[in-house]
């Protein structure tokens, strides 16, 4: 989430945009596997998994 920004149309911040607004999302959710699975399943508006990887990256580089 920290990722959010609705002026930014970068893919990652586009994510984080669609994320927050997906109220299924699981926000605590702190597991890579966990949240890969709840988007391959749920998440039509995540075009690439690639996308959500990028982002996994920048989540763990904050910590």
């Amino acid at each position: 989430m920290t990722q959010r920004n609705p002026e930014d149309y970068e893919p990652v911040a586009e994510f984080a945009n669609n994320a927050f607004y997906d109220q299924g999302f699981p926000k605590q959710e702190t597991h890579f596997d966990e949240l890969s699975k709840y988007l391959e399943e749920n998440a039509p508006y995540l075009p690439s998994m690639t996308i959500f990887d990028d982002a996994w990256v920048l989540y763990q580089a904050q910590d």
